[in-house]
């Protein structure tokens, strides 16, 4: 008989969320950064975390550490879990931190307790974590990060609907170095309206749905035509220094559509074969630059890959 396995290992893409129109619906995984994590059966009940990258090591504030504790509440009769978290995706920057190392976890965890879970009992699970940054369950980054390609999330119950993203899709994202307070996710959060009108309602709606089409048809122009939104980015632009400049710079630079890459202050550029990113890379630079903030550019591409164990 094969001896139970006593550890095992996942890594997990970064991702984009909300794609401007999509606030909390839509998810992209990209091939920017990646988080891994290993998980361990110890003898002792409960979870310990061992961290890099700045993040808790106090499994009820990491985010592989909230999955590793719900595993243990739901699966776990005998002992406990140990939790090594290696950090690839930047904390607090738009980039899917929190989801990265949640799905990592939740995939890890199912390797070595042998769970059989569902795409769906994954993404349910990894997005346990995401009390870890918000106080709260959402699902558009870690579904993106544990199935990888573009997702398209509903609740009540959890459906994910997965697209692959169109062969000639790249990004750029441009990472500025500003400071990030202490659970920005959830401060970001806060600022997003309750209500909103009809009209700004109907335009992400619009919105929205050709982002939906220009997936399904492969269509990166399209895809980058719906990147408007009327409703999250325009409370939230304060908190994002020269926006507007970095925006309006790498349109004209070509880019097909730009948008906070989720909470931010990352922003997210796209553009197709015949768009030249490292021209867009550098006009959101510069506009960083014109107001004094100084930034790096990842250029990247989403991926249809999605969490995996190792």
């Amino acid at each position: 008989m094969k001896a139970a396995a006593k550890s095992a290992t996942a890594s997990a893409p970064s991702t984009s969320a909300n794609l401007g129109s999509g606030f909390d619906v839509f998810g992209l995984a990209l091939d920017a950064f990646a988080d891994r994590v290993t998980v361990t059966r110890t003898g002792r009940r409960g979870v310990t975390v061992a961290a890099d990258g700045g993040v808790p090591a106090d499994a009820r504030r990491n985010t592989a550490g909230i999955v590793a504790l719900e595993a243990v509440r739901r699966y776990v009769k005998r002992g406990g879990l140990g939790v090594r978290v290696s950090k690839g995706v930047p904390v607090g920057f738009g980039l899917g931190s929190s989801a990265a190392s949640a799905a990592a976890a939740a995939v890890a965890i199912d390797r070595l307790l042998g769970l059989g879970l569902s795409p769906s009992g994954l993404v349910e699970l990894a997005g346990v974590g995401e009390r870890a940054s918000t106080s709260s369950v959402h699902y558009d980054n870690v579904a993106a990060s544990v199935l990888g390609g573009f997702v398209i999330v509903r609740t009540g119950p959890l459906d994910i609907v997965k697209m692959p993203p169109p062969a000639d899709m790249e990004c750029s994202v441009a990472i500025p170095e500003v400071a990030v307070p202490a659970k920005k996710t959830a401060a970001s959060r806060k600022l997003v309206p309750d209500k909103v009108g009809l009209k700004n309602a109907t335009a992400n709606v619009g919105n929205a749905a050709a982002m939906a089409a220009g997936f399904a048809r492969r269509d990166t122009a399209l895809i980058g035509s719906a990147m408007a939104d009327s409703i999250a980015e325009p409370a939230r632009r304060r908190t994002i220094p020269g926006l507007e400049s970095v925006r309006g710079r790498a349109i004209r630079a070509g880019a097909l559509g730009v948008a906070i890459s989720g909470a931010g202050p990352s922003v997210i550029a796209v553009g197709n074969a015949n768009t030249d990113m490292d021209a867009v890379g550098r006009a959101m630079k510069r506009g960083f630059a014109s107001v004094g903030v100084r930034s790096r550019v990842v250029r990247c591409r989403p991926t249809p890959r999605g969490a995996a164990r190792l």
